[in-house]
């Protein structure tokens, strides 16, 4: 698989195209990453130096790649955090352009914006591009469940209103809904869940929580997602997607790292020991 991936960049660290690229590359995918910032580090860390890209000056890379004759080979367009809507712009005018020259290529969008807790930490009206532009033209979305309330303008405290709102985005265009990061009233306590649904499948996965925030977690789930999603199949690419996570989170949690330890876990990532359940939502233990 080609991908071209159109996110932040960091030099210290795994956020955006920092942490999605070796993970395809790790999987054996070829990745053009154009970067929309080039940063010392995320900005979680309080300082940051470097250059935010103008729109024109992504494009012109990305008018590069096609320059090249690349843009047939190209099987997935993946985004994730959007520094401006100018930006999502070019990333909606690349992923028409891509599909034009293979119209067998899908778009992954990650619809950065928020978290439980934390509010929204984008630029005001990027939450409402991403809801009424951006997730309408994406074939697969990956929000959090704060993501995911705020595309459809309601609560999720139950598995039912989970996938009730997971289909209402489906609804809008999207072939596939990811979400990550859910605690519903019916998850276990001291778990998380990650759900899948699409137009016939509805799977979930519970895995430990883990006493870590780790930036960057969203944008290798995304990647993670994509690359087995377009090998195996929705319950595949969620098995697979949970295992590599769990695995490179617990590691990161257990050795205090600020960073998440993806070349440390690297084996995680290309062989993932597939040691949780997906099971279909709403499935009960038999007695």
């Amino acid at each position: 698989m080609r991908v071209l991936s159109i996110q932040s960049h960091v030099a210290y660290g795994h956020v955006g195209n920092s942490a999605a690229v070796f993970p395809l590359q790790r999987l054996g995918h070829e990745v053009y990453p154009v970067h929309t910032v080039t940063f010392s580090n995320h900005t979680g860390y309080g300082a940051t130096r470097g250059p935010a890209l103008a729109a024109a000056d992504v494009a012109e890379v990305i008018k590069g790649v096609e320059d090249r004759g690349a843009f047939p080979g190209i099987d997935a367009v993946l985004s994730g955090y959007l520094g401006e809507q100018a930006v999502g712009e070019v990333v909606l005018d690349a992923v028409a352009r891509v599909k034009a020259a293979n119209p067998a290529a899908i778009y992954c969008c990650d619809p950065v914006m928020g978290d439980v807790g934390r509010g929204f930490f984008v630029q005001p009206g990027i939450p409402e591009f991403l809801r009424d532009d951006v997730v309408p033209r994406a074939d697969i979305v990956t929000p959090n469940q704060f993501e995911l309330e705020f595309l459809v303008g309601g609560r999720v405290r139950t598995q039912a209103e989970l996938v009730a709102a997971a289909e209402d985005v489906l609804a809008r265009g999207p072939e596939v809904v990811l979400v990550t990061s859910a605690l519903t009233e019916d998850t276990p306590p001291g778990c998380v869940q990650m759900a899948c649904v699409t137009g016939g499948e509805r799977w979930l996965v519970t895995t430990p929580l883990l006493p870590i925030v780790a930036k960057g977690g969203g944008d290798v789930t995304a990647a993670l997602f994509l690359a087995h999603y377009r090998q195996g199949g929705a319950r595949a690419a969620l098995s697979r997607t949970a295992a590599t996570m769990y695995a490179v989170l617990r590691a990161t949690a257990e050795r205090m790292s600020e960073e998440l330890l993806l070349v440390q876990e690297q084996e995680a990532v290309a062989a993932p020991d597939e040691i949780f359940q997906v099971l279909p939502i709403g499935w009960t233990a038999p007695p």
